[in-house]
């Protein structure tokens, strides 16, 4: 059977070869059937040549629909392989360049190329967890996390990799707990583009320093990003050649709950107990997991944790050959992308997929195109169907958000930081067509498990390097005193117009669905609505755990477009009048606000760790404790910042999308 690494060992190419690879490569010893040979495991040293070969990102996808995803290169065999996927001229699996036996004179191994083999891109390592030594593997930063775990095995002709559950597990507790709190570079990048960009709005600039804030905040490791830790969905692929030690669906199921547990992160999942009966599983399981077998000795991981806001705004449009046409296609997104709103934080990474095989497969396709993972595609199409990018379709669209006037959630030109559009083989009769986003959380990893160890992609660790030197300017907010009482409070907001910025402190009422959906029974039966509901502003949301030594965990606002069935009957009682959330609001909110004479205040979305650290000074449950996370919390805030979307006047952002300035 296998053997585990053990001790501390050479690189690959550091002293002798071993004495039956020399007798090998001299054809002195050949292959024996039915013999299991063991090899230890080399541990790979950034700089020599035991670092693994560059491998394209896009080779995870690779083959996926039936080939329709397969990149332009990976029909060609990779270097040293006679053709197939990962296997040798022999027909047995290739082995890695760094485990053939080679000779003196063919050359530099396959591999890294010289300079890369010299200077290997370094990343700062997080010393908080050991983890010191991260390496680059082609154009995505990976980090070591050990080769314990894994061992090899020889079956006759065949040579396989043993992962055992505990690494598979291990793997999927540091993907989670990573990209609950950090972010890619290159996400982060973007946002400090926004503050560089002299056309950018005040408010786009605004929004992209609070973002950034955040995610400084958030690299702590005590607040998540998003108080919606999301749903753990993990996808990729499991080459035939490795063999996991017990149950691979099993072990990456420990994994999450292991990382929810033991972290701030909030359960979402609700079981259905009957049709209409829900409890939530206090576990975060289940997990969508969807692994495909293929060729290799490699497992190949992304790691995804989605939030409702950015899930809900997933959409399939069943349309015909008719929509294949410049001018009608734009036309028809130009129309679809505004139905997007603000809800789910934007500015978004807007993914768009054109056909598909099948509806799943347009939005499985949506939803890795949103991930960047399937940026390596070819740009033009092939009589065989494979699946390509439209870069000039990208520009044309991402021109279109531009314009629209929502940008980064109040107004501006960042509504979107990119577009991806892929074009996909379909049925003749058929022209599915998806859209969906990343929101400005962006949670998802990759990872990987091969011969040299368990890799995980190495995100940013240090978001302060992306703060600039002050701040963004803008008009001073109007102050808002919210322990007034509650005609006091609508008397100074009715001062202000829409898009005014405004700081508010004092309490507030935290209610969300579930409470919603209670109250809506309590007056369908004629019963009194809670006076608490009267006498403060209403704030959708729903905390994460507290850390220890902290007055609240990550608590930022949900989508207010959820509630809105409940807000003319509340208000027609006197209750709602004033109400927090992000993203925008029905029309029929909006004429109830004007006959009532309430407020829509919306908030930044993707700042829940600024809110739970720096501005709610304390947190009690009121009502409704049985609900969780969504029972009725009473809080204290500081300097609350939000902008008025909606007044009593029957005057609202979204439809009068006027000029507005943020809080300096």
């Amino acid at each position: 059977m296998g053997q585990p690494l053990r001790g501390r060992l050479r690189p690959a190419r550091a002293g002798p070869r071993p004495a039956f690879l020399r007798r090998r490569a001299a054809g002195r010893e050949p292959r024996r059937a039915g013999r299991h040979r063991r090899r230890i495991l080399r541990r790979p040293q950034p700089g020599r040549a035991g670092i693994p070969a560059a491998r394209s990102r896009h080779r995870l996808w690779r083959g996926q629909f039936g080939g329709a995803l397969r990149p332009a290169s990976a029909t060609a065999p990779r270097p040293g392989h006679a053709g197939g996927r990962g296997r040798g001229a022999s027909g047995r699996p290739a082995r890695p360049p760094q485990l053939r036996a080679r000779d003196p004179a063919s050359g530099p191994r396959p591999g890294l190329g010289r300079a890369q083999r010299r200077h290997p891109r370094r990343i700062r390592p997080d010393r908080r967890d050991g983890m010191t030594r991260m390496v680059q593997l082609a154009e995505t930063p990976f980090r070591h996390l050990g080769t314990d775990g894994l061992t090899e095995m020889r079956v006759g002709d065949e040579c396989f990799l043993r992962v055992s559950a505990e690494a598979i597990r291990r793997l999927t507790v540091a993907a989670f707990g990573d990209v609950s709190h950090l972010l890619r570079p290159g996400h982060l990048a973007q946002l400090c583009a926004i503050l560089d960009d002299p056309e950018a709005s005040q408010n786009d600039r605004y929004v992209a320093l609070e973002l950034i804030k955040n995610a400084v905040i958030a690299a702590g490791r005590e607040f998540p990003s998003c108080q919606d830790t999301g749903t753990a969905i993990v996808t990729g692929k499991k080459g035939q050649n490795l063999l996991v030690r017990g149950d691979l669906h099993q072990a990456l199921s420990d994994g999450i709950r292991d990382t929810w547990a033991s972290r701030n992160l909030r359960f979402s999942q609700m079981a259905p107990l009957t049709m209409y009966e829900e409890k939530n599983t206090g576990t975060n399981l289940p997990a969508q997991i969807d692994i495909e077998a293929v060729g290799g000795d490699a497992l190949e991981l992304l790691f995804m944790a989605k939030g409702g806001g950015s899930a809900n705004k997933t959409f399939l449009f069943q349309q015909t050959r008719r929509l294949l046409e410049p001018e009608r296609l734009l036309a028809f997104f130009d129309e679809r992308i505004r139905t997007l709103g603000t809800t789910a934080c934007p500015p978004y990474h807007l993914a768009i997929v054109i056909g598909g095989l099948s509806a799943e497969q347009c939005l499985k396709t949506v939803k890795l195109a949103s991930a960047r993972e399937l940026d390596g595609l070819p740009t033009t199409g092939s009589p065989d169907g494979r699946a390509f990018r439209d870069l000039e379709l990208e520009g044309q669209i991402l021109g279109l958000t531009r314009a629209m006037g929502l940008g980064a959630q109040f107004g501006g030109k960042y509504f979107c930081h990119d577009v991806r559009v892929i074009r996909l083989p379909r049925h003749g009769g058929s022209l599915p067509v998806g859209m969906g986003v990343s929101c400005s959380a962006d949670r998802q990893i990759r990872g990987r498990i091969d011969r040299d160890g368990l890799w995980l992609e190495a995100l940013e660790r240090d978001p302060a390097r992306f703060l600039p030197e002050g701040g963004t300017g803008g008009a001073a907010p109007a102050r808002i005193d919210l322990d007034q009482p509650m005609d006091a409070i609508c008397a100074a907001l009715s001062q202000l117009t829409v898009g005014t910025p405004v700081l508010m402190s004092g309490t507030m009422i935290v209610a969300r669905d579930l409470v919603h959906a209670e109250l809506a029974r309590l007056m369908r039966e004629g019963k009194p609505l809670p006076g608490y509901l009267r006498d403060h502003p209403v704030y959708y949301a729903g905390p994460a755990r507290t850390p220890q030594g902290h007055a609240s965990g990550s608590f930022g606002p949900t989508t207010a477009a959820r509630m809105d069935p409940y807000v003319p009957e509340l208000q027609a009682q006197g209750a709602s009048r004033v109400m927090i959330a992000k993203g925008n609001r029905a029309p029929e909110v909006v004429a109830s606000c004007k006959r009532h004479g309430g407020f829509y205040l919306g908030s930044v979305g993707g700042a829940a760790a600024v809110l739970g650290r720096d501005v709610i000074k304390s947190v009690e449950v009121l009502d409704f404790a049985e609900f969780g996370m969504e029972a009725v919390w009473r809080i204290r805030v500081e300097d609350f910042p939000a902008f008025v979307v909606t007044d009593d006047k029957g005057n609202d952002f979204f439809t009068r999308k006027p000029d507005l300035t943020a809080p300096g």
